[in-house]
């Protein structure tokens, strides 16, 4: 039983990076922005469940990433508390920064570590 359960969790642990859609942030604004025209009625949308999954996934291969780079001896690129909390107003303003022509070369991942790079520096 524990080698079906290390199994189980070594599989989460590789997975859970891939899980990652790798949504450009173009995609994720499109969307953010058609629910928000929705009003109350955003809430019975999928794209809800969608953007939220998008986002839970890009920070955990992002936390991932973090891991890795620390277990190989790699410096840090940023240095955010254990739980980082943000408003989705936080998030869409962030992501709104970057420039319309590179949205949609940039995923939410990739927008989102490096939304974390910028609040959460590391000290030098």
């Amino acid at each position: 039983m524990k080698t079906a359960s290390f199994i189980a969790a070594a599989l989460y642990a590789f997975a859970t990076p891939a899980l990652a859609q790798n949504m450009p942030v173009s995609t994720f604004l499109v969307k953010a922005d058609a629910l928000k025209a929705q009003g109350m009625m955003a809430m019975l949308s999928p794209d809800i469940g969608i953007l939220k999954k998008e986002i839970q996934a890009a920070g955990l291969a992002a936390r991932a990433e973090r891991q890795a780079r620390e277990a190989a001896g790699q410096p840090r690129l940023a240095c955010p508390p254990e739980k980082v909390s943000m408003n989705s107003d936080e998030l869409i303003e962030s992501f709104r920064a970057i420039p319309v022509a590179q949205r949609p070369r940039v995923t939410v991942k990739q927008a989102m570590t490096e939304m974390v790079r910028k609040r959460y520096p590391c000290p030098k």
